[in-house]
């Protein structure tokens, strides 16, 4: 539909320019409808037909479901964004030409301000605004990620200034959507549809806004005139019905299958201990002994029963006679003896 160069969201005319059946040509240079919109809306369907975790809304085990490693959190989100970099720069397809490279440099340049704004606004609205009112780095990093996505599909087509606003927006999305979903009761682990869903359309939609025809870039935003829009709105309509539609149709049939959810026990044990081998993630935080494992503790704590030992035979009045003489014997003083002083030593059987 929006790649190829003859599908119906963009295609080339008889005059060689690039239209679409809903009027301009479909503009989302790397992706965040054709990539993470597409994502986002699966996740969604998924996080709402398999249901919450076992305890995920319960007021007494929900800061049982926090995150167990943040540092693992920012060295994810640092090793994505700069993969991100050959995502973007890269589907310019070329560095041959001064043209190429300019446009690769712009796109690095947006692809850094957009996240870095969105995650900082995140940061502060969750630190001073929102829940839970602490410096929260999870929200950090999704709010990186989350600019990240926004500025995908524009990141060729608008200004440095642009994708600052970008960011902004999309930061904010992020958070509004993040606590929405945290209101409907809808368990999205990571956040999958805050992050690339909602952004991934806010990107798209972006471009219906931002972008100038004149800066020679293939920007075309209604803030500029041009006819944008229409077209972006058209696309996102068409990506997330088409997701929504084709992820329900697989998610179902899992569930009704039995497929998609492991049973209360699996979510109170953990999987690594009940299907896993080592049965243990992290030996920090080991989990607690299968029924197996706690019978074998508490056959090692209570060991059984030995039978009684018989009390020994008095000692004959021989050997007791022999006994004493020992005891009583007095050891000939050598002559280091005499140097240290007179010192009798006892012999003990």
């Amino acid at each position: 539909w929006a790649w190829s160069g003859y599908g119906l969201l963009n295609y080339t005319d008889s005059d060689g320019k690039g239209v679409s059946a809903f009027g301009s040509g479909f503009l989302d240079f790397a992706g965040s409808g054709v990539v993470h919109l597409v994502g986002g809306v699966g996740a969604i369907v998924g996080a709402a037909i398999v249901g919450p975790r076992k305890g995920r809304y319960d007021s007494d085990s929900a800061n049982d479901f926090d995150a167990h490693s943040v540092p693992f959190c920012v060295l994810g989100t640092f090793c994505l964004w700069f993969g991100w970099y050959g995502f973007n720069p890269g589907s310019t397809g070329s560095m041959h030409d001064e043209g190429t490279a300019n446009l690769a440099g712009i796109v690095a340049v947006n692809t850094t301000l957009a996240p870095c704004v969105a995650g900082i606004l995140v940061f502060a609205l969750r630190a001073k605004v929102f829940e839970p009112k602490a410096l929260d780095v999870g929200g950090f990093c999704n709010g990186i990620l989350a600019g990240l996505v926004a500025i995908t599909a524009g990141c060729a087509f608008v200004k440095p200034w642009e994708a600052v606003m970008i960011g902004l927006l999309g930061g904010l999305f992020y958070q509004l959507g993040s606590m929405l979903l945290a209101k409907l009761k809808i368990d999205d682990v990571v956040d999958a549809f805050p992050v690339h869903g909602i952004n991934g359309a806010w990107g798209l939609l972006a471009l219906g806004f931002f972008g100038d025809p004149e800066e020679g870039i293939g920007g075309n935003g209604l803030f500029y005139g041009g006819d944008q829009f229409r077209v972006q709105l058209t696309a996102f309509i068409i990506i997330a019905a088409w997701s929504g539609l084709l992820s329900t149709l697989i998610f179902v049939p899992l569930k009704f299958a039995g497929a998609l959810r492991m049973g209360d026990e699996f979510q109170d044990h953990g999987a690594d201990q009940m299907e896993h081998s080592p049965n243990k993630a992290y030996s920090a935080h080991p989990p607690a002994p299968t029924t197996v494992a706690k019978k074998e503790v508490n056959d090692i704590e209570s060991p059984a029963p030995q039978p009684p030992v018989a009390a020994a035979a008095p000692a004959p009045a021989e050997h007791s006679n022999i006994t004493d003489s020992v005891q009583n014997a007095t050891i000939p003083k050598s002559s280091d003896d005499e140097l240290i002083g007179e010192t009798n030593h006892r012999v003990s059987v």
